[in-house]
């Protein structure tokens, strides 16, 4: 089944898998930005959140994140 690209809230959708891959590893925002800072990203917990709040957070962040907290693999279908 096609979705429509133009419906699709493409910053809710990347903060809902970014939220949904902490949740499967019970990670905290805190626990994140300790796991980020052997990668050399420096972030507080609530910059953090802030971040995943405003649904903006780059490639690279969600990257590093992927990495931090050891996603291998990414699903991107439902």
């Amino acid at each position: 089944m096609t979705k429509d690209v133009k419906a699709i809230d493409w910053g809710a959708r990347t903060k809902g898998i970014l939220k949904a891959e902490l949740k499967r590893r019970n990670v905290s925002y805190r626990k994140l930005a300790e796991k980020l800072e052997p990668l050399g990203v420096k972030e507080t917990e609530r910059n953090i959140a802030n971040k995943i709040a405003r649904d903006s957070f780059t490639a690279v962040f969600l990257l590093q994140c992927l990495e931090a907290i050891g996603v291998r693999k990414l699903r991107l279908d439902d």
